[in-house]
């Protein structure tokens, strides 16, 4: 079972895992690329690295894709490096994402989509997945939605996102920690990604410590955004659900489903 933590060093990072690397002004991307390089060949795992900063660096001119040249979606190349890797023997992927404000010109929420889907592949398919960003270069918005739709996290700042929503292999999606009005847009960013993506939503809420009103009125809005979604939250408590009813959001209106 994937569980969210904090890591000292990206050397504690291993299968399945989808790090939020938050780099500070003296990281050093191609120290980081070339360590990154070293521990897949000390693996057996073939290294994917993706990003501009590195595409001009002669000694990884077989592993980097700059994604200004992908002709399609990141998480398609991904998947099409995993398939090869299985057919040539390695024994898993592992990717190196240098994420660059440059090369989403659509904006954080096709940035947001897109770690979405690394963070369901990471899952199933057991490959190492590790997003680094520099936070001089992002807003901090932009930084709360993607730190919390990783599991792992490493970074120049010790503090874990107030809550993250992960995946939990085919079951859906774990949310854990405090939802309020601070987290409460970052929160209806990642739900209204994932219903674009699929009609029913599975959010596994056994690890959710708090949930306030701000929450509860975004996931109502977020559940309503496109049509024909609906949204189940399992693990629930009597308080949340109580509470859910009480505000008046238990109508046909609304597609949540609480369960406990």
């Amino acid at each position: 079972m994937r569980a969210a933590r904090t890591l000292a060093t990206l050397d504690e990072a291993g299968n399945g895992d989808h790090v939020c690397q938050l780099m500070g002004p003296a990281d050093d991307v191609m120290d980081r690329s070339r360590a990154f390089v070293a521990d897949g060949a000390l693996f057996g795992d073939k290294v994917m690295i993706v990003g501009p900063a590195v595409e001009t660096a002669g000694e990884f001119a077989q592993t980097v894709l700059d994604p200004a040249r992908l002709g399609g979606s990141l998480i398609a190349a991904v998947r099409r490096e995993a398939e090869s890797a299985g057919r040539e023997g390695y024994r898993s992927l592992r990717v190196l994402h240098h994420v660059s404000r440059d090369a989403w010109p659509e904006g954080p929420e096709e940035l947001l989509r897109s770690e979405l889907d690394l963070e369901e592949f990471a899952a199933d398919s057991g490959a190492l997945v590790v997003c680094a960003y520099r936070g001089a270069e992002w807003d901090a918005s932009t930084l709360e939605e993607v730190r919390c739709v990783h599991p792992h996290y490493l970074g120049s700042r010790p503090e874990s996102p107030a809550f993250q929503v992960y995946r939990t292999g085919k079951a859906g999606w774990t949310v854990n920690g405090v939802i309020d009005a601070e987290g409460a847009s970052a929160f209806g960013a990642v739900l209204c990604t994932l219903l674009a993506q699929s009609v029913t939503v599975r959010l596994l809420c056994h690890g959710l410590e708090f949930f306030d009103a701000a929450a509860m009125g975004t996931l109502a809005d977020a559940s309503r955004h496109l049509p024909d979604r609906k949204v189940v939250l399992e693990g629930t408590n009597d308080t949340l659900r109580l509470a859910w009813e009480l505000s008046g959001f238990a109508v046909p209106s609304i597609p949540v489903v609480m369960a406990p």
